[in-house]
């Protein structure tokens, strides 16, 4: 598309926005780390553009893109002291809003790509520890290439600052998250091996599957189930999925999705989604160092069940 606007008019602000919009999630999603305020600071962006629009001609701005961006990422940013304060109540842990990778079937190519720039689950949760100007311009930087004078236009700070944030995000990100990507066939072995043990019960197939240091995080948000704490270690944790697959006396309908780019377990009980289950793996594959479990309904609102598109089956009572 041509980054100048084809009219002034308000379908062609329209047109650029929507033109825009998988890149605007996309960004404004890993800075977040929430969907449903992702959703709201698009539609903060759309007035904001628009609103200009109806005041000058936007043949003005030479380059939408850029300005789309400027606009989302303050909103962003400013959507952050929300975020923070509801965190400051939250009941338990708290983990990113899971994002399956579920595109429209009138998506184009770019859309797609676009949407699966999302980091990990796991990468989400370092990327809070983070403050608001890291994370904006880690994201930017690390994830979608932006270079330090760019983003400096974004959040309107100097390109030295741009590179002093960038700097300190980039040691604090990879102090606490080396960077390795096991292959795909790999992890998608290691989290069927782990969910069949954990619905299972398989106590002895847990403990070989879990890494000793493994965490399990548990978002139920006081809606749900859910620990008021992270469950560290191999033992406390493999007593825990025995315990939780004993309790569920119910079926579940299990689905492998691919969530935040990664294989996944999405648990349904009927129509309604029960939880996601991702797991983050130790450097070569072979153990799951980290489970991120969400069951907060509020989060999960976003999740579908799609008959369409099961390749990987269904797992019932017995499994549960």
């Amino acid at each position: 598309m041509s980054e100048s606007p084809a009219s002034g008019t308000a379908d062609g602000a329209t047109q650029v926005f929507v033109d825009h919009r998988e890149l605007l999630f996309a960004i404004v999603y890993n800075i977040l780390g929430s969907v449903a305020d992702t959703d709201d600071v698009l539609q903060e962006t759309w007035l904001s553009w628009t609103g200009r629009a109806h005041r000058t001609p936007l043949e003005g701005i030479t380059n939408p893109r850029a300005y789309l961006v400027r606009i989302a990422v303050n909103h962003a940013l400013a959507r952050r002291a929300a975020i923070t304060r509801r965190r400051e109540t939250y009941v338990g842990p708290w983990l990113p809003e899971p994002l399956l990778d579920e595109p429209a079937p009138e998506d184009s190519a770019d859309d797609r790509a676009q949407r699966s720039e999302s980091v990990s689950l796991a990468m989400l949760v370092v990327l809070e520890s983070l403050t608001p100007l890291e994370r904006a311009v880690f994201v930017l930087n690390e994830v979608f290439g932006y270079a330090h004078t760019e983003i400096a236009e974004v959040i309107d700070r100097s390109p030295a600052a741009v590179r002093q944030l960038a700097h300190r995000a980039r040691e604090h990100v990879h102090a606490r998250r080396p960077r390795y990507q096991a292959h795909p066939r790999v992890r998608r072995q290691a989290t069927e091996r782990f969910v069949e043990a954990a619905l299972g019960g398989d106590i002895a197939a847990l403990m070989e599957i879990l890494a000793p240091d493994v965490t399990v995080w548990t978002d139920g948000g006081g809606k749900a189930s859910g620990g008021l704490r992270p469950v560290h270690g191999r033992d406390k944790a493999a007593r825990l999925f025995a315990g939780y697959a004993t309790r569920r006396s119910t079926g579940f309908d299990l689905r492998y999705r691919r969530v935040n780019g990664d294989d996944s377990a999405v648990l349904f009980e009927g129509e309604s989604p029960y939880a996601v289950m991702v797991m983050d793996l130790t450097a070569d594959g072979e153990q799951v160092s980290g489970v991120y479990i969400v069951t907060n309904p509020e989060k999960l609102a976003h999740v579908r069940r799609d008959e369409e598109s099961q390749e990987t089956g269904v797992a019932e009572g017995e499994r549960a």
